[in-house]
Order: C-alpha cells, then sequence, then structure tokens
C-alpha cells in the first residue's frame, strides 16, 4: 500500500511538472485540468488496451544499411552512409525520476541494449523523462557512446557518465563521416519544477553522402518545418511524432496529431514518413491505438501509399 501511495503521488508530481510547464518556442502546453491529472494517474495502474505491436528484432536485418529500426516511443536505431546511432534512446520501465514513479513501459524496448550493435552516436531532442532517460544515457556512456544534444543538456549527460556536443538551433557538427544539424521544435523542457526552459529543445537532421534523416523530436506543428525543408531537404527519412494530442486544450501547441505529423514531413519534402511517439507510453486521453489508425487514414487521403507512410511494430527493421 505505502509503495502504491508513493507512485501515484509520484506520477502525480511529474505529470504536473510536465504539464505545467511553460514554453518559449513559441509555445506553452495548456493548464492541466485536475481530471485529466486524475485519468493519468489510474492509467499508470491500470493499464489501457491498444499498445503498439511488437516483433523478434532481426539481428542480420539490423546489420544492413540503411535501415530504421522502432526501439520504441522516440527512439530509433538507425544505420546509414557507414555510421549506426540512436535517437532518444529509453530503455527503462518508466518515464520518471525514480524507477517506480513516472508512466510504465507497456512494450518493451524492440531491441535490448545488450543487442545493440556499435553505436556512434546518439541524439537527445530534449530533456523530458520520455527522452532523456539517465539510466539508458547511462549505460550507453559506459560504451563509449557520443551524444549529441541541444543548448544546456550537456551538463545532465556529462553527470550520466557521458560526452556530450552542445549545438543551437540551425548548427551543425561533422561526425564519423556525416553532418548532424540542430533544427528547431515547437516544445518546451524541464525535468522539474525549478529549470523551465532553461534547456533547448529541438529535432535532427542526420546527412551523409547518399542518405538524408529527420527526426523531428517533440513538437507542436509550426512554419519551421518548411524551413527545415528549404535549407535542408529533401529527406530521405522523416521520423514524425503522432501520439498524445488530447485534450487538444493541454496538447495542441506541444503535441502533433497524426494528420500534422503528416503534414509535417511533407513540409520537409520526405520521401518516407514513419511515425512515433505513439503505443510505448500512456501520456494523454486519446485511446493508445488511435494514433496510427489516424496517420494511415491521412496518408491514404493524401494518395501517400504503405510504402511512403510508415507505421512499425516495436522491434522492426525497415531498408530506406
Amino acid at each position: 500500500m505505502a509503495r502504491r501511495l508513493v507512485l501515484i503521488l509520484g506520477s502525480a508530481i511529474v505529470l504536473a511538472v510536465v504539464a505545467l510547464a511553460r514554453g518559449t518556442s513559441t509555445a506553452s502546453p495548456g493548464a492541466p485540468t485536475a481530471g485529466f491529472l486524475v485519468r493519468r494517474i489510474w492509467v499508470a495502474l491500470v493499464r489501457r488496451p491498444g499498445a503498439a505491436a511488437r516483433v523478434p528484432y532481426d539481428s542480420e536485418a539490423i546489420a544492413r544499411s540503411p535501415t530504421i529500426t522502432w526501439i520504441g516511443h522516440s527512439a530509433f536505431l538507425v544505420r546509414m552512409d557507414g555510421v549506426t546511432f540512436l535517437t532518444d534512446p529509453m530503455f527503462s520501465d518508466r518515464a520518471g525520476p525514480l524507477p517506480f514513479v513516472g508512466p510504465p513501459r507497456l512494450v518493451p524496448p524492440g531491441v535490448p541494449l545488450a543487442a545493440l550493435p556499435k553505436v556512434h552516436f546518439a541524439l537527445l531532442s530534449h530533456d523530458h523523462y520520455d527522452h532523456a532517460d539517465f539510466e539508458s544515457v547511462k549505460a550507453l556512456s559506459q560504451r563509449g557512446v557520443q551524444f549529441v544534444v541541444p543548448l544546456g543538456l550537456g551538463e545532465w549527460v556529462n553527470r550520466a557518465g557521458g560526452r556530450a556536443i552542445e549545438l543551437d538551433w540551425w548548427q551543425s557538427v561533422a561526425l564519423d563521416g556525416v553532418r548532424v544539424t540542430c533544427v528547431p521544435a515547437q516544445h518546451f523542457s524541464g525535468r522539474s519544477l525549478r529549470d523551465h526552459n532553461r534547456r533547448l529543445w529541438a529535432g535532427w537532421v542526420v546527412a551523409g553522402p547518399t542518405r538524408r534523416f529527420y527526426h523531428t523530436g517533440d513538437t507542436g506543428y509550426s512554419p519551421e518545418f518548411a524551413k527545415v525543408g528549404e535549407r535542408l531537404g529533401p529527406i530521405d527519412l522523416a521520423a514524425v511524432p503522432i501520439g498524445a494530442y488530447r485534450p487538444a486544450a493541454i496538447m495542441h501547441l506541444v503535441h502533433t496529431t497524426p494528420e500534422e505529423a503528416l503534414r509535417i514531413g511533407l513540409d520537409v519534402r520526405a520521401r518516407r514518413i514513419v511515425a512515433m511517439h505513439f503505443g510505448t507510453f500512456d501520456l494523454a486521453d486519446e485511446p493508445l491505438d488511435e494514433p496510427p489508425q489516424r496517420f494511415r487514414r491521412e496518408a491514404e487521403r493524401r494518395g501517400l501509399g504503405l510504402d511512403q507512410a510508415w507505421v512499425l511494430k516495436i522491434g522492426e527493421t525497415r531498408e530506406w
């Protein structure tokens, strides 16, 4: 009983911190209602159906290039142009400050940490617990993985024992034969009640001799995406966030709907668009299986085939 009470109170604090934070990059989440917080605490205790499907990972497929493997949420293992990198690596059982606090993971990681191939670098989009996981960063740092992060997040990576390169929006760094560019996103940051927006949030474009990959990070819809397409497109594969959009009064400025996410892919002139940020953690009020259904419907409405708009299973690897 005591453990459950701690879980309830801890989850309430985490959810309140995230929902009450105020962003500047042109966006702030709406103020949460008591009903929203109660529902979030409830689903942390009683899991809803509709989580993302999972398949066993294929080591032989992962070894090919260019490929992308969905680990879950916003975490991908990407191989292209001689490099292997991770996006928002999150391997823990909960997205929170303690192992028993925060939204629980609904589906195990598509590829366990121990089964990862050699990773050259990892990208962090922002500091929220479901994207910047201390234990995951610590474990990867022990394997010598270099991190590339937005301004202000490097010191946190250092505390986890890692090395980080900090970039501002539109700054780039050359790593292992590819160029990594930090690009704008419409979101906010903060891991406690005392650090609102002290660290930047961002998306990432990784450009090599033959491929260009784009990861939006967490974001609401913004005209900035057209600028990304103009300056760094066309993109070969864009990973866009399709979940955590209800209630709209709270979420619409900082998270995209499936329809808006697909529009981002079109704005950056992506040849292929892959969905992320759904079915791994229960973070909002929409049914867990609604985002991929809406994403597919919108893709069909826009004339995009299954080879252009992807909904992967966790653990699935696909060539691009």
